[in-house]
């Protein structure tokens, strides 16, 4: 099941997505997860949309935004870093969000080194505290995509990622949740304007999104809709102009243009 939300009369709306349109429905599928399958949310559908018309919202406007920093051994190599002994997590700005489809705005004062990092995103559906590994497995809604957009002169220049990876629209992330895929068993694909700049196995972790639940949730509890972006083994440089494509196998293709600021067009 494809569940996602978007823009209809003005306001947010969940809809469950299929081949040709996408179904509104009347709230949120993430509602009572803990006590609901993730496929029988008790929802109507209030409408329909066209597929091709649909304007693609972030799929979850999550409470507590989890990132995991250098988590694929090959990029941790070109780094020069040590891999890491245990799950470790940072944290991104909701307001850093944007939908399939939106730009990605590169801010005028930004110099040197502007990057895409594609991920896999596992969006939390249960309340969790002191989860094993197992119970981990079965709290996870669903999955899906995002691009984690970095500055790179801002993240060294700075003693926090406050603007170099949380500026506005430097986290796409869409365009749904997938909730039936073995997301570990996938490939991620990383294109600049129709061409590939990186492919690599999606499940070639340090440690895979259950590890990181295990060890959040000794220390935070986490709830339904939080995220976890799961890092990337590649980088790819960008710039205004670009198209910019991400595609996991079995979840979808997360899409967005390239904006300088202070150009809509």
């Amino acid at each position: 099941m494809r569940y996602a939300r978007v823009s209809a009369g003005g306001r947010a709306v969940w809809g469950r997505v299929g081949e040709k349109d996408v179904e509104l429905l009347s709230g949120s599928p993430l509602k009572n997860m803990d006590r609901q399958a993730p496929d029988d949310p008790g929802l109507t559908v209030i409408g329909t949309v066209p597929r091709a018309e649909a304007v693609w919202l972030p799929p979850v406007v999550p409470p507590v935004f989890y990132a995991v920093g250098l988590n694929y051994p090959r990029h941790i190599a070109h780094c020069g870093a040590e891999v890491p002994a245990r799950p470790e997590v940072g944290y991104r700005a909701n307001s850093a969000l944007t939908g399939h489809g939106s730009p990605i705005v590169k801010p005028a004062g930004v110099t040197g080194r502007f990057e895409a990092e594609p991920e896999l995103v596992a969006v939390i559906g249960r309340t969790l505290r002191h989860t094993t590994y197992e119970e981990a497995r079965s709290s996870v809604f669903g999955w899906t995509i995002g691009n984690d957009v970095s500055a790179r002169d801002w993240q060294h220049q700075d003693r926090t990622v406050w603007r170099g990876k949380n500026s506005d629209t430097f986290k796409p992330m869409g365009p749904w949740i997938e909730t039936d895929v073995d997301a570990l068993a996938q490939t991620t694909t990383l294109r600049v304007n129709g061409e590939d700049r990186a492919t690599f196995p999606t499940g070639d972790m340090v440690f895979d999104p259950y590890d990181h639940i295990v060890e959040i949730t000794r220390h935070i509890t986490m709830r339904p809709g939080d995220v976890l972006w799961m890092g990337a083994e590649s980088t790819c440089r960008i710039e205004p102009g670009d198209s910019v494509d991400i595609e996991i196998s079995g979840i979808g293709v997360l899409s967005n243009p390239v904006h300088a600021e202070g150009n809509h067009a």
